[in-house]
């Protein structure tokens, strides 16, 4: 006689054990300040740099791809606010009190992951008017969205709609972003 077979935990399990297990790296010290800092850099200041630093490299087209990252920034903002108002998802170390939050998260709720959202998007424009700061921006915008789930403040799937949010967004951004710069500049 076959053994029953237990159900597969669902993904919400699944989803907070990821967040349950990657959280307890931040106990060794140099994982927890290598994510940290990664985690304050996504903060915003990073990008602003960027933003100033393509300025001053690259005069004009700088001030585009910089208006374009801008403005791909405000919509990502708004879309991302409006989200957590609406979906209302509690941050893991509020859901499970296994689950520490190593740093002061930006807002109440989890879902989507805006540091993700905002480093997928703004790395998406630039690597688009900067191939070559692909080998920068892709492994810094990856460690963003990792740093969110090891310090506690995301699960997973808030980090990969994220991703798939910030993607989408920077897509349309690309594909608008020459009437958008126009009518921001001209």
């Amino acid at each position: 006689m076959p053994l029953p077979h237990s159900p597969p935990p669902d993904w919400t399990t699944r989803d907070a054990g990821w967040c349950l297990r990657t959280n307890r790296w931040c106990e060794r010290g140099p994982v927890f300040a290598l994510f940290a800092c990664i985690s304050r850099l996504g903060d915003g200041v990073s990008w602003y740099l960027l933003m100033a630093a393509l300025i001053v490299a690259d005069g004009w087209h700088g001030l585009h791809a910089s208006v374009h990252m801008a403005a791909t920034g405000v919509i990502a903002l708004t879309l991302y606010r409006s989200l957590k108002r609406h979906t209302r998802r509690p941050r893991p170390f509020a859901a499970d009190a296994r689950i520490r939050a190593w740093v002061a998260p930006l807002d109440e709720y989890s879902f989507p992951s805006g540091h993700t959202l905002h480093a997928v998007a703004f790395s998406s424009v630039a690597v688009w008017h900067y191939p070559a700061l692909a080998w920068l921006l892709v492994p810094f915008a990856s460690a963003v969205a990792a740093s969110r789930v090891v310090l506690g403040l995301h699960y997973p799937s808030d980090v990969l709609a994220a991703v798939a949010i910030g993607g989408v967004l920077a897509g349309l951004s690309i594909l608008g972003g020459p009437a958008l710069v126009a009518a921001v500049i001209g």
